[in-house]
């Protein structure tokens, strides 16, 4: 009878110390993100200033609540996130921003729905400061050495499939980054230059989960940015 007293008392003090399931899983974002009234899909991509990985979450509103949809590994530029990005520090930018249109060198996804286009070696992204189009796409059959002094290629190996970060547009400020992107990692650990990647199913994964009806928007930053970003974004 002892006995089974003890265990019963153990029982319950361990029903008292230990907090219930759904307290301990209890979503870190989920307040913060009630302040979002602008759009009914956020991606939070949680990093690191001295880490290049990274965890990319899906979060989508129905009703008055925001409902975490997925959750995926993720990787930051080499050095990691940045607060003061500049052009060619190898680190990918903080802050909230809108998702773009989509391109590849492949064809579009079945199932995705936002704007996509098929690149093809005519197709660039403009990352020399000096030039009228950077931090631009551009369209041009000549030859780009000899416009710019720097540029990207839309139909690079690691373009199989990408999603445009709406960042540094408006206005565009020379020298603060350009192309920022998010696109399939080489892997787990391996860094960009300054975009986000995730693996392709992942990546693809996403690409058919935006839906811009309703007005996606990415939150890039550590767990204290991301809240404060969140906390104040436009209403």
């Amino acid at each position: 009878m002892r006995k089974a007293l003890a265990v019963s008392l153990c029982i319950l003090l361990a029903a008292v110390l230990i907090p219930a399931p759904s307290q301990a899983a209890a979503d870190p974002y989920a307040a913060a993100l009630l302040h979002v009234k602008d759009s009914k899909q956020v991606i939070l991509a949680e990093g690191s200033t001295k880490s290049v990985k990274a965890t990319i979450r899906l979060y989508e509103k129905n009703g008055s609540s925001w409902q975490l949809k997925r959750v995926s590994p993720a990787v930051t530029g080499k050095s990691g996130l940045s607060f003061n990005k500049k052009e060619g520090d190898g680190a990918t930018p903080t802050g909230m921003y809108e998702i773009g249109r989509m391109f590849g060198y492949e064809k579009k996804p079945a199932g995705v729905r936002t704007s996509y286009t098929v690149t093809n070696r005519f197709h660039y992204w403009v990352d020399d400061p000096n030039s009228v189009d950077y931090n631009k796409w551009i369209y041009y059959r000549g030859n780009p050495s000899s416009r710019w002094k720097s540029f990207e290629r839309l139909n690079h190996e690691l373009y199989k499939h990408a999603i445009v970060i709406r960042y540094n547009e408006n206005p565009i400020v020379k020298n603060a980054g350009s192309a920022i992107f998010l696109h399939r990692w080489r892997t787990g650990s391996t860094p960009t230059a300054g975009c986000l990647a995730l693996s392709e199913s992942h990546l693809i994964v996403l690409m058919k989960w935006l839906d811009p009806d309703k007005s996606p928007k990415i939150v890039i930053g550590t767990p204290d940015s991301i809240q404060s970003d969140l906390t104040n974004s436009p209403t």
